[in-house]
């Protein structure tokens, strides 16, 4: 599918989340900015720098009023495991039929020493308070990305 832009309706979804026996809804955070990370998959490198990145930031986040969630194909125990090794401060999403991802266009096919495999692109959405796209970072990479979205935040 093709990755929405800025100003459409951001694509909305119940998904199961890590810390809660509960899902989360986008549509419900209406009236609140949201921060929408997708990453590869839990405890790997490049997703532990980004996903602590946010949690280093989370006092700053929650100040601007901003929902941090990130959404990977891994299962909710997997999540779980993820937050509680490394005290992330936001609900990890379980996307596990990758329904969520190919919504998003970030469900794509990727190489790996030159086998072709489907994964999901490092993508960061930025929700506004009315439900639609504000910002789309695509490429992402982990190391000071955070930044670069509480900057965006900011208006700086």
């Amino acid at each position: 599918m093709e990755r929405p832009t800025e100003g459409q309706l951001a694509p909305d979804f119940t998904l199961p989340a890590s810390g809660s026996d509960e899902s989360i809804t986008l549509s419900a955070l209406q009236g609140k900015r949201v921060v929408l990370f997708f990453y590869p998959k839990d405890d790997t490198p490049g997703c532990t720098v980004e996903a602590c990145a946010f949690r280093d930031l989370s006092a700053e986040l929650a100040a601007l009023d901003v929902v941090v969630l990130g959404i990977s194909k891994d299962s909710v125990k997997s999540h779980e495991k993820f937050v509680s090794k490394f005290g992330l401060t936001f609900p990890l999403l379980a996307d596990t039929e990758t329904e969520i991802s190919q919504a998003y266009g970030v469900w794509v096919q990727k190489m790996n020493y030159g086998k072709p495999y489907m994964g999901i692109d490092r993508t960061t959405f930025i929700v506004g308070s009315d439900g639609t796209i504000a910002r789309v970072f695509a490429k992402v990479k982990p190391e000071g990305h955070a930044q670069e979205v509480l900057k965006y935040l900011k208006g700086d």
